[in-house]
């Protein structure tokens, strides 16, 4: 914030020489900013405050004030200044701590668009060198993108516009969703072409988008029941489960025929009921007791033979808390909330699943005084991530409903993501400073891990956290009333997991993890006996550096011919990496996020037969890297 501390300011007098009395660098810099106008949509500067500024532009007394562009400040301080005093870890804010969870719909459709935008990026720019009639959608791709990042303006994101913004922003989510599923779709049947309707399929087509290869269980919708095909059909909407094996960036072609003998090889998942009404669900890598009520009162790593949940404690423990802000409902939430708690008592559970690719159990609760919730929670055969499916029916007045998990790990810090990078934060109240994050901001996860083990809470759309000694807990839904009266009553549906792993955080694939939980393997039914997809493997490959996260695949902004490859270092440390492609390129640069290219990268042989070329990548802690490639002309 400026010395003036306010981005509001009025430019009278007598705030320009408060602005002076607050310029705590005043010794290392004797120039600071002076924001002022009507802010928050309010109209900007008015002429009075430009005749004020005008007039007191050299005055004995008064600070000088000069207008010019933020860019001369920032270069003038830089080339005079001496020893400024210099900031290490996050600048916290401590208010509006309400704004990650408000308006649960807008960061759903965020999320959504974020990871379909990807999907679309990367998909068209293959399908583009598989096919050189297919044409890359730019201009698509910028309008959606604009409308996404347009409703990523304060106060639309944040939760904290009037009830007229969010049917607006809704219509445009709305319209982006369903023109990037057209897009997509497009891509994918150029990467398909032997695509057939469900109902007939002798196979899938599975395309994963993330660097990693995967093994899942998938739901494929009109997937009939066949004796050696599908293996199991969900219960709760009779949808056919499907095991797939995949490379990272590639297309693999599923043989439905063989899925009894795929499914052979791995561990079924089990149900177990237990006398006191509660049940397990175990595999091969966990066994998780859920309580007659609902809880996750155990939650066994089979192969460390660790036990995860303290005894007497439990996960899943859905809270409602009193949530009155003093000021600013949609924005605030307050650390006294917290003594004004009580559990969600009174869930039932049913069996649904029963493997042997996936059991569940499903839990309905009443919330507070005219609400409900319904859980699928859930274990596949192929992970030892616990998915809990929610559909929520929110009609609270001032309440705010979190989920809570304890657990057996202790730990001064807990990491959370966030852009490109994590955060760690205390999970002690010591000082005012640690006091103040009792509600903190993530995206995909939260993790607490000590030496040598660790849990991590993902989710698909929320962005509220906290950890508190060995409790962590995820917030869900709010109901403030101002300043949008109806905000987030409905019908909500959203998803969150538990995800234990040995080593510490920086030793785990949480990262990894966290993207499949948001990255939907994308799947077609084709006819097998019909398909070649062979050449369709491993567009790209990322190799020798766990810690880097392949997050973006382009066409350039100059040349839709030419490929923009974004990667990250996801952990904090340094990292050498192979980055292959079998796509036919020329040249390599490194490029700033502007897309101008810097140091050409030498082309190498790919780590793998048949991946094409290679170039080798350093990485600092958290460095985000620009390649470009050059495709063969021929190709354009």
């Amino acid at each position: 914030m400026a010395p003036a501390e306010t981005y509001t300011a009025q430019a009278t007098a007598l705030q320009l020489v408060d602005s002076l009395k607050k310029h705590k660098d005043i010794a290392y810099s004797n120039e600071s900013l002076y924001l002022y106008g009507n802010g928050d949509g309010g109209g900007g500067p008015l002429e009075a405050m430009l005749e004020r500024l005008r007039r007191v532009e050299d005055v004995d007394g008064m600070p000088r004030v000069k207008h010019a562009h933020p860019n001369e400040f920032y270069e003038h301080v830089e080339k005079t200044a001496k020893e400024l005093v210099s900031w290490k870890g996050e600048l916290y804010f401590e208010l509006h701590r309400g704004t990650y969870t408000s308006q649960a719909l807008t960061k759903k459709f965020n999320r959504q668009c974020e990871m379909l935008l990807r999907d679309i990026e990367m998909l068209s720019v293959i399908a583009q060198t598989v096919d050189s009639k297919f044409v890359y959608p730019a201009e698509e791709l910028t309008r959606m993108w604009q409308q996404v990042c347009l409703n990523q303006f304060h106060d639309v994101i944040p939760g904290s516009s009037i009830e007229m913004v969010y049917e607006d922003s809704t219509a445009i989510y709305k319209e982006v969703v369903a023109s990037a599923v057209a897009l997509k779709q497009q891509a994918l049947s150029v990467l398909v072409a032997s695509s057939t309707d469900a109902l007939h399929a002798t196979g899938l087509a599975v395309v994963n988008t993330s660097s990693w290869a995967r093994t899942e269980v998938i739901a494929v919708p009109g997937l009939v029941h066949q004796a050696g095909c599908v293996q199991q059909m969900r219960k709760r909407d009779d949808v056919a489960l499907v095991l797939a094996t995949v490379s990272g960036c590639s297309v693999h072609a599923v043989d439905l025929s063989t899925q009894a003998a795929a499914v052979e090889q791995v561990t079924p998942v089990r149900v177990i009921r237990e006398k006191d009404g509660s049940v397990v669900l175990q595999n091969a890598f966990v066994a998780a007791r859920i309580s007659a009520d609902g809880r996750l009162t155990s939650l066994l790593d089979l192969q460390q033979q660790r036990e995860l949940v303290p005894s007497g404690a439990s996960g899943n423990v859905l809270e409602l808390y009193d949530d009155l802000p003093i000021f600013w409902d949609a924005w605030d939430i307050e650390i006294y909330s917290q003594e004004k708690v009580r559990p969600v008592l009174g869930a039932s559970i049913t069996v649904v699943d029963e493997g042997p690719l996936v059991a569940s159990v499903a839990v309905e609760a009443k919330v507070g005084k005219a609400s409900s919730i319904r859980q699928w929670i859930s274990l596949s055969a192929s992970s030892a991530r616990l998915d809990f499916d929610c559909d929520v029916d929110w009609h609270e007045n001032r309440k705010c409903l979190k989920v809570a998990f304890t657990w057996d790990i202790y730990s001064d810090q807990a990491t959370y993501e966030t852009q490109f990078g994590v955060v760690q934060r205390p999970t002690h109240r010591n000082t005012t400073w640690d006091m103040a994050k009792f509600e903190v901001c993530a995206h995909k996860f939260a993790d607490l891990s000590e030496y040598g083990y660790g849990v991590a809470l993902l989710n698909d759309c929320k962005y509220g956290y906290s950890t508190l000694a060995n409790t962590m807990t995820l917030t869900l839904l709010r109901a403030p009333k101002a300043p949008d009266a109806n905000c987030d009553m409905g019908h909500h549906s959203f998803r969150y997991a538990v995800y234990p792993h040995t080593g510490t955080f920086n030793e785990s694939n949480v990262v990894r993890e966290a993207y499949h939980f948001n990255l939907a393997l994308s799947h077609l039914p084709v006819d097998f006996s019909a398909t070649n997809l062979a050449a369709l493997s491993s567009f790209f490959a990322l190799d020798n550096a766990p810690n880097v996260v392949l997050d973006s695949v382009k066409a350039a902004e100059d040349d839709p011919r030419d490929i923009v490859v974004r990667l990250y270092e996801s952990y904090g440390g340094h990292a050498r990496a192979t980055l292959s492609t079998s796509l036919d390129v020329v040249a390599a640069h490194t490029a700033n996020i502007l897309e101008e290219k810097d140091t050409e990268l030498e082309l190498g042989q790919a780590v793998a037969p048949g991946q094409g070329q290679s170039v080798a990548l350093r990485f600092r802690p958290f460095e985000i890297v620009t390649v470009y490639f050059s495709v063969n002309p021929s190709r354009k």
